[in-house]
Parts: structure tokens; C-alpha cells; sequence
């Protein structure tokens, strides 16, 4: 019977945790008008096929390095994507010359400060409860 309770409350904690520790947000600079964002919209703007705004405002995509965990987290539950994924995509279009890769910013709060400063862009950090200077995305399935 104890176990049974104790093993209760240890899946409803890791559940707990599992939810607040691996929630990521979309933010964008105040410039951006786009307060809805599908899956599908945020993998065309990461996988760099989608370039601007709807009100013609260019994208400026910011993104942590490959191996960050924040990085890892974002492709996997926002995007549904693999980073190596990703980095094909990017290595193609950076290769071939069609395109440009994101910009890769080297830590999460270096990442919202560019963020903040630069108008139409779009990165992701965890949650937050501090909302200055920039837009929480909100991203629908």
C-alpha cells in the first residue's frame, strides 16, 4: 500500500516537472503583428523557406547552438523536426547558395537580448515570466 503511494507520487512529480521544465517559448520583437503561429508556419520560418512577416517585415531567425538543450528541446516539441534535421536544411541552403542559415547566438540570454533589439525577429527560450520588450508567440498544432 505505501509503495503503491509512493510510486503514486513520484509520476505525478516527474509529471510536474516534465511539464514546467520543458516548456519552451516563441518570442518576437514587438514589430512583429503575428500573435498565432501554426506548427507549420514556425517550421517554414526555421527551415528558412518562409522570409517574411505577413505585413512584409523581413524575418531575422535567431537560434542556439546545435547541441544546446534548449536548441535539442525547441526542434523536437515546437517544430517536430530533428536538429539534425535542421542542420541539413541549413548546410543545403547555405552550401548551395540559395539561402542563408539562422543566426546561431550562444546563449539564452544573449538570444532574447537580440530578440529585443532587432525588429521582425523570432527565437525561442524557456518559459518566462518576465515579458519586456518582446512578444510570447503562441503556437498552435
Amino acid at each position: 500500500m505505501i509503495k503503491t503511494f509512493y510510486s503514486l507520487c513520484l509520476i505525478i512529480f516527474l509529471g510536474c516537472i516534465s511539464v514546467s521544465v520543458y516548456a519552451v517559448d516563441v518570442i518576437t520583437h514587438p514589430s512583429v503583428s503575428e500573435p498565432i503561429l501554426t506548427t507549420s508556419q514556425l517550421r517554414r520560418i526555421y527551415t528558412m523557406r518562409q522570409t517574411q512577416w505577413s505585413d512584409g517585415q523581413r524575418i531575422t531567425v535567431f537560434v542556439l547552438p546545435r547541441h544546446h538543450v534548449l536548441h535539442l528541446q525547441f526542434s523536437k516539441e515546437r517544430l517536430e523536426m530533428y536538429p539534425y534535421q535542421l542542420d541539413r536544411i541549413w548546410n543545403k541552403l547555405t552550401y548551395s547558395g540559395l539561402g542563408v542559415a539562422p543566426i546561431t547566438i550562444t546563449s539564452p540570454e544573449k538570444l532574447v537580448e537580440a530578440v529585443r533589439k532587432t525588429p521582425g525577429a523570432i527565437g525561442y527560450v524557456r518559459k518566462l515570466k518576465d515579458e519586456k520588450d518582446f512578444y510570447i508567440i503562441k503556437v498552435k498544432g
